[in-house]
């Protein structure tokens, strides 16, 4: 049971820490080993000191707990099988690099020897049916959230005529969201587990306050970063000029469509053809201005924004997610020692400390893969689309936490780096990644139910034999 529960949190960090801060390597806000050691040591705090004490030992109520009243051991064999599928689904999953749902592997495994001992009356279907809802709504709200984030982005700084300016009077706005919202998620999801609870108006208070503090560090660390108005006038001119080409290219695509052919058509296309060679010149010189000088300021008080939101979802993420591996194995333990089932299960803080250590593990040795997925194989990602994704992704988590929404961190994160790239068109989206991500993502339930079904009879039977 140590060696399966350690297992499954190697493959945690492999996978699920790995989506988590892929963005910020993605888009250079961090290097691969930065990413590792800071997220490493947040992940780790986040799962000992905030990581679930109690626990629901049947993971949600997946399963009927009927079915062990009489047979425990079967409860043991079973979980010892959930936590050897999850383990191997996630290793496989992070060997050819798709971002899936440890919480939808468990499950699955869990349901499978449910159905295994009881048929599937057994089996609580319409929990399983808010997980497969989640599918639809992690991605969707997620995607969304960053989409309109980036867009607001891009219009308030980058397409306004000194971009450097404009950020300097945005930012400390999304300096206050940024440490509002994200300390929420960790004094409403992390403390609760400690026995720690805030009424609702002093979380709120709390979280205010350091937003505000924080913001007006921001504004004091902005006013000492130096302008250059010429370069930004000129890239804010191109970027101006380009929207403008590209709305008449539509607009004349369609005339050309829609016109007989003849003189009149002739002369469309002859001007469609104009138009189309200043459009990519224009776009040249603003790709070349987008590199340099102004720009490249932006980008660089943005990747402070990313790190500090990579910071947060690796706590987060620490503090709520080990219980997935750590939780089978508190029960399991319990099991064993008091010989009947228990409901709720009392964490014990070495078993955190071996949850900690094993997804700092598995992120440092095989998280690499994953992380060249979500940072770089998905779209083209800058500290800024970074920070959309990810404030899209953690803002979209807490909302649906306090809406009691069925949701996965992994989708939501992955469908807000989505939703950043649909926000540059469908050209700047790998669709043969996002296919292998969707596939995945489907199959994660049945392939965690089928071989925990196969584990679970070898178990039993080398165990009870």
């Amino acid at each position: 049971a140590l060696l399966l529960g350690f297992y499954v949190c190697w493959n945690i960090g492999a996978n699920d820490v790995a989506n988590a801060i892929g963005t910020s390597v993605g888009s250079g806000a961090l290097t691969l080993k930065q990413a590792v050691i800071l997220a490493g040591i947040l992940e780790f705090c986040g799962a000992y000191f905030f990581g679930g004490n109690v626990t629901e030992t049947l993971e949600s109520g997946i399963v009927n707990p009927e079915l062990f009243s009489q047979h425990p051991m079967d409860f043991v064999y079973g979980m010892l099988a959930a936590l050897l599928a999850t383990g191997v689904w996630l290793q496989i999953a992070s060997f050819f690099g798709w971002p899936v749902s440890t919480t939808h592997s468990i499950v699955g495994a869990v349901a499978g020897f449910g159905i295994v001992l009881g048929g599937v009356d057994a089996i609580h279907w319409a929990e399983v049916g808010s997980i497969v809802a989640s599918w639809v709504i992690s991605p969707l709200l997620g995607g969304g959230l960053a989409y309109f984030i980036f867009v607001f982005l891009r219009s308030k700084i980058f397409y306004t005529s000194n971009p450097l300016h404009s950020a300097k009077k945005v930012t400390p706005y999304l300096v206050f969201l940024l440490f509002f919202l994200l300390p929420l998620i960790i004094l409403f999801n992390g403390l609760k587990n400690i026995g720690l609870h805030f009424p609702v108006f002093a979380t709120i208070g709390i979280a205010i306050g350091i937003g505000l503090l924080m913001a007006l560090l921001s504004l004091y660390f902005l006013t000492k970063v130096k302008e250059e108005k010429k370069e930004s006038e000129s890239g804010g001119q191109n970027i101006q000029v380009s929207i403008g080409l590209k709305k008449a290219l539509r607009h004349l695509q369609r005339v050309e469509a829609t016109s007989d052919l003849g003189p009149l058509h002739d002369k469309v296309h002859s001007l469609l053809k104009d138009v189309e060679e200043l459009s990519n010149t224009v776009e040249q010189k603003k790709s070349y201005l987008s590199q340099s000088g102004e720009y490249c300021q932006v980008e660089k008080i943005f990747v402070w924004l990313q790190i500090v939101t990579a910071c947060f979802m690796a706590f987060a993420h620490g503090s709520n997610d080990v219980a997935n591996a750590i939780g089978p194995l508190a029960a399991i333990f319990n099991v064993i020692k008091n010989k009947t089932l228990l409901l709720t299960t009392t964490v014990p803080h070495w078993m955190l400390v071996l949850g900690g250590v094993g997804i700092v593990f598995g992120l440092a040795t095989w998280g690499w893969r994953v992380i060249e997925t979500v940072g770089k194989r998905i779209t083209e990602l800058t500290p800024t689309r970074g920070f959309a994704a990810e404030f899209g992704a953690a803002t979209t988590v807490l909302l649906a936490s306090k809406l009691g929404l069925p949701i996965s961190t992994t989708h939501t994160l992955v469908g807000a780096v989505l939703g950043v790239g649909f926000a540059r068109g469908i050209g700047a989206i790998n669709l043969n990644t996002i296919r292998d991500i969707l596939l995945a993502w489907i199959i994660t339930v049945p392939a965690g139910t089928a071989l925990a079904v196969i584990f679970f009879y070898i178990i039993r039977a080398i165990f009870s034999g």
